[in-house]
């Protein structure tokens, strides 16, 4: 129940509101984007006085007005539609079958709709706009003997935009699942709205202009090929006629009509524009700063303090936004920490501190498992390891952080048997767990059949493909490039057999040709992989900027010394979070920046969040070793942590 509550609060009072103002404000942009519009398709060198009395007078015509209220109609409906599909943690598809399934899912195929009918009406405003052989899809016209009875006639121009704008709506939430233009991220730099937005215009312009020039690109194509058959459909349906007089559209004399080109592509680039200003305004205001009380002394709101909220698991923007209003407090605001180490009363207990260390803990405790079980995959080239190969021993850093003695330790994790099994959808079913599924395919998707199931199910105990002994269309294949050694060296896993005769059933029993192209199409890519791995590792970011900071004040501020208690289990779950990053980045896959896409609107800091983790963490243990110096040698910790400890405080690392 409190869970339920606390969600509708803050959807009802924050998020709601705030979506409600960015498509506010991207309707009231209408009307000068409309107005550079009609000033750019009516463009004429040679006449400029009759160019702005045109413009001016169109601009204050009937017909203005009316598509000025669909557009209007238009970014409402795009407006919900950013407020329906954006995440705050990308789902990054780790396979090209996962691509696939994203594309062909029945949400996605609804949202796509939705944008075709809307790129449809937007295309139709701009022809009525733009006017003269645009205007209507059907006219007047003779037959080819003079004096013949006049019939309507399909206007084949009309045809092509709304067609384009159709494409174009398509194209672009095509575009938004791969590109993850859902993604809203957090800005670093604090800054206001209005400037976030003016400096983001031009690049909302430059995009927009070309996507809509690779949009009419790819729209010609189809429409060379395909363009007979909407208008066949359209005379058949509506009674019409084709004007021999005029020359076709499909042929590549009628594609090569500049003004036509010019007319399309100005159409796009007003669509686009208008939807990514749509989708800018959406992102700049949901994720501006909320700032949540630390404490109340009224029961009805103690709901909304920090403590309470940054333990919520739905929604996800609400975690987010309270772990980096943890952040900024932690360093800019002295008064808000000192209720963060108050102490309850009566009872004199650190309440608000307990609550905001054990879910940072538990944050990092659940990325340092996640870690350390990819890292195991990944050494068996994407298998699981069989339970004579010891893989299940844990060194005794881990250890540390999973033994549960410690009241302020992180919550554990369910131990998982196989490690491939923590990158299912969700880790045995708990809220916590990320929402992305960075290495194991959901083998229930439609798009899998009953041969690639047996070929990906585990082996049992005693088959003869249980322990090194690997199935031969496996063994066969060599290692991935971005696979370590599978020697006893690294894993402790003795060498593999060689491959054994097959019997007659056995050879029966191979996989056929669609079962092995689809193994192929899900095959792991491993820079996405590791991507998916860190996807939510913003939380993290602030989780440890937030403890950092925390821990670094209380030298001073603390007057109780509740930071005290938890140290030892705070440098312990920072170390070992270290280890298993470092560990990551030894991956050849994982230690190289991904390249910088083109022009788009795509939000790409999550391709390099683990960069920005591995610095924050490393930034934050030497902000706790500056601080404390040699005062931490007095807190309790395995000889192991210790001696890394030292590293920081020698500055070696």
């Amino acid at each position: 129940m409190f869970s339920v509550q606390q969600s509708c609060w803050f959807v009802r009072k924050v998020i709601c509101w705030r979506a409600a103002a960015s498509i506010a404000w991207a309707v009231l942009l209408l009307p000068p984007t409309t107005a550079v519009f009609v000033i750019l398709s009516r463009f004429s060198v040679f006449h400029p006085v009759q160019w702005i009395s045109e413009c001016l007078s169109l601009l204050l015509s009937i017909s203005a007005i009316f598509s000025l209220i669909l557009l209007c109609g238009v970014v409402i409906v795009i407006g919900f539609l950013n407020l329906e599909y954006y995440t705050v943690i990308p789902t990054i598809a780790c396979s090209k079958i996962a691509l696939l399934g994203q594309l062909l899912h029945p949400r996605q195929f609804f949202n796509s709709l939705m944008h075709c009918i809307m790129g449809m009406i937007v295309a139709w405003c701009c022809a009525v706009t733009i006017g003269g052989r645009y205007e209507t899809l059907g006219y007047s016209c003779q037959q080819s003997d003079v004096g013949g009875p006049t019939h309507m006639c399909l206007n084949e121009y009309h045809l092509f935009l709304l067609l384009s704008g159709a494409f174009t709506g398509l194209s672009h939430s095509l575009l938004d699942v791969i590109h993850n233009m859902n993604y809203v991220s957090f800005n670093t730099v604090q800054q206001y709205k209005y400037l976030r937005f003016k400096g983001s215009i031009p690049l909302v312009v430059k995009c927009s202009a070309t996507q809509a020039l690779y949009s009419l690109r790819n729209f010609l194509i189809v429409y060379f090929f395909l363009g007979h058959v909407p208008k066949g459909w359209l005379c058949k349906t509506l009674n019409l006629d084709a004007d021999s007089s005029v020359h076709s559209l499909d042929t590549v004399g009628g594609l090569l009509d500049l003004s036509l080109l010019y007319h399309t592509w100005i159409s796009a680039s007003f669509l686009l524009f208008t939807w990514y200003t749509t989708l800018l305004l959406f992102r700049i205001f949901v994720t501006e700063l909320y700032s949540f009380p630390v404490q109340t002394s009224f029961t009805d709101d103690a709901q909304q303090c920090l403590p309470k909220v940054i333990a919520e698991k739905q929604p996800m923007i609400l975690k987010f936004l309270a772990l980096q209003d943890l952040a900024l407090l932690s360093q800019h605001s002295p008064m808000r920490r000192a209720e963060v180490f108050s102490l309850s009363q009566p009872g004199g207990h650190p309440h608000n501190w307990n609550a905001i260390s054990k879910e940072c803990l538990w944050l990092l405790s659940d990325l340092t498992q996640r870690l350390v079980a990819y890292h195991d995959t990944v050494a068996t080239n994407g298998r699981a390891k069989s339970l004579s190969t010891g893989s299940e021993r844990k060194s005794s850093s881990e250890a540390s952080v999973t033994s549960g003695d410690d009241p302020f330790s992180p919550r554990p994790a369910v131990l998982l048997k196989t490690p491939a099994s923590v990158f299912a959808r969700s880790i045995a079913g708990g809220p916590h767990s990320p929402l992305t599924a960075p290495f194991t395919p959901d083998l229930d998707s439609p798009f899998s059949s009953p041969a690639l199931r047996r070929l990906t199910a585990p082996a049992e105990q005693f088959s003869p493909w249980h322990g090194t002994v690997q199935s031969p269309h496996i063994f066969k294949r060599g290692p991935k490039l971005w696979s370590t050694s599978t020697d006893s060296k690294t894993n402790g896993s003795p060498f593999p057999s060689p491959a054994p005769v097959l019997s007659p059933k056995q050879e029966a029993s191979k996989p056929g040709f669609l079962a092995k192209f689809l193994q192929n199409r899900r095959e792991q890519l491993p820079e996405a992989s590791s991507q998916a791995l860190f996807a939510d590792s913003q939380a993290h970011i602030w989780a440890l900027e937030g403890l950092s900071y925390l821990v670094q004040a209380s030298y001073t501020e603390d007057q109780f010394g509740v930071v005290q208690t938890t140290l030892p289990s705070i440098l312990s779950s920072m170390l070992v979070l270290q280890e298993a990053v470092d560990r990551h980045f030894k991956l050849p896959h994982a230690s190289s920046k991904p390249s910088r896409s083109g022009c788009t609107m795509e939000d790409c800091s999550y391709k390099t969040m683990r960069f920005a983790l591995r610095a924050t963490l490393k930034t934050a243990l030497y902000r706790i070793t500056t601080t404390f110096g040699e005062h931490l040698n007095a807190v309790q910790m395995s000889a192991e942590h210790r001696k890394k400890l030292q590293h920081f405080l020698d500055y070696k690392e």
